[in-house]
């Protein structure tokens, strides 16, 4: 079920939300608890009923594992001295589904290519999520592992992991600030003022997804497609930037919003990526939760930049490759953790020996390689990112033959470049918000403007990650 549905916004939302707080009026808690996990397993078997099974046994897995971890704390424990072994056992547990699921098809086809065998391809059908609830659940263990972690209710549990807000693309939630926000009672009580807060970033992330993003789409699908030459490739290129930024910001958005009307805060996940001045800062403000996750779960226990500077660059460099191949199966993917691992460790060298540049180069250097680098994240295949990127650069020739057909897409980017650039951002807005008309009146523009464009419904474009 997408957010952006009229299923959605119209039945499933309202009704689901009007359940759990007439349960709770009704002090039926733990009934309205089950009732919000009930809704966010049909929510995710809209989809496709026959992967229900699937995350229910993926939680049931994990959450016996962390009881077990919990429970061998204790000295007196007979688990105690196998702990390690238990934490190892569910983190390649979830490993191994992820891995059959997202990954299968990819080692076949390397295989077949490498050996010159002939395996055949299983053709799964990626579930939607997965990586989203894998990531979630061996943060759990892992904190389970470390005593950060106690033993929780199985439907808080459940709740935490399938809380259809986040669950299909994030963002990746940690236990110890969710889990407590089901419990809480003041949490169980309607409030209008999370419910103006939550339908504002609602509207403003449904206005993203719709009418820019999905905009933005057509110009970007069609110029990977075909395009070779200097201008149709930039405008390719930025068109996608364009259209990546706004859909996943709208989902966050949107999820964060939903969230609200339960009284339930998600954690934020978009901090203006596009104002970055460095690498480094880029991605403390692009998908920041799983920045954390990487940062916690990886980096750090690698080493982190504890144990001398060449085993700080391959930790930087191994945590983006493992971001990458988290994204998708492809070896583009690949090239893209790979390209923005190595601009880690040149940002990390470059401040050590080097002088600080201007800030305006900076942002200037910054953009222009995650322009780039997106090129990798979109392409089909090394052959499509190569054309892009040699007609970006001016090596198929520059032309202005039919410049109309691109007059269009290139007004879009010169009016949202500076609005990305200058104006305050989904999460700024929040916090400042004041319910009045004003604010009211532009929820509703933007509501009523995005119905006009759900004709053309489309999927976001995490959920293919």
């Amino acid at each position: 079920m997408l957010f952006n549905s009229y299923v959605f916004i119209f039945a499933f939302f309202p009704i689901t939300v009007a359940g759990y707080f007439i349960l709770c009026r009704f002090r039926l808690t733990y009934a309205a608890k089950v009732w919000l996990a009930l809704s966010s397993l049909v929510f995710y078997g809209w989809w496709d009923v026959r992967y229900v099974p699937l995350i229910l046994a993926s939680i049931a897995f994990n959450y016996t594992v962390g009881r077990l971890l919990i429970a061998s704390i204790e000295p007196s424990s007979r688990l105690h001295n196998h702990r390690k072994k238990l934490l190892t056992a569910g983190i390649v547990g979830d490993i191994l589904l992820l891995g059959y699921y997202k990954y299968a098809d990819f080692f076949l086809e390397n295989l077949n290519a490498i050996a010159g065998s002939s395996f055949p391809l299983l053709h799964i059908v990626l579930p939607l999520g997965i990586s989203f609830f894998t990531f979630t659940q061996i943060a759990f263990l892992v904190d389970a592992y470390k005593q950060k972690a106690k033993e929780y209710d199985i439907i808080n549990y459940v709740l935490f992991v399938t809380f259809y807000p986040h669950l299909i693309a994030g963002p990746i939630l940690h236990h110890g600030e969710m889990m407590p926000q089901f419990d809480r009672v003041r949490n169980k009580v309607w409030n209008w003022s999370n419910v103006t807060r939550g339908g504002f970033i609602f509207c403003i992330g449904l206005f993203k997804k719709v009418v820019i993003a999905d905009t933005f789409a057509e110009f970007a699908n069609d110029g990977f497609a075909r395009a070779h030459m200097f201008i149709d490739s930039w405008v390719a290129a930025l068109s996608y930037t364009f259209q990546l930024y706004f859909d996943f910001s709208g989902y966050t958005d949107m999820a964060i919003g939903i969230a609200l009307f339960f009284n339930i805060r998600l954690p934020q996940n978009f901090n203006s990526p596009y104002k970055a001045t460095s690498i480094q800062d880029f991605w403390r403000r692009w998908h920041m939760t799983l920045s954390r996750f990487l940062r916690d779960y990886i980096y750090i226990p690698l080493g982190g930049n504890r144990k001398g500077k060449f085993r700080t660059y391959f930790n930087n460099m191994a945590v983006f490759l493992i971001g990458g191949f988290w994204h998708g199966a492809g070896w583009t993917f690949i090239m893209w953790g790979f390209l923005h691992g190595l601009a880690q460790v040149i940002q990390r060298i470059w401040g050590e020996w080097g002088r600080p540049l201007p800030r305006w180069l900076a942002w200037g250097i910054t953009f222009l390689f995650v322009n780039v680098t997106w090129v990798f994240f979109r392409a089909e295949s090394f052959d499509q990112a190569l054309r892009l990127l040699k007609g970006m650069a001016g090596l198929n020739g520059i032309s202005f033959i039919h410049f109309e057909v691109y007059f269009y897409p290139i007004l879009l980017i010169a009016v949202f470049l500076p609005i990305v650039l200058f104006t305050r951002n989904s999460s700024e807005r929040e916090r400042d918000f004041r319910p009045g008309w004003k604010t009211g009146l532009a929820a509703a523009a933007m509501f009523i403007v995005s119905l006009f464009f759900l004709n053309r419904i489309s999927e976001f474009l995490y959920f293919n990650f």
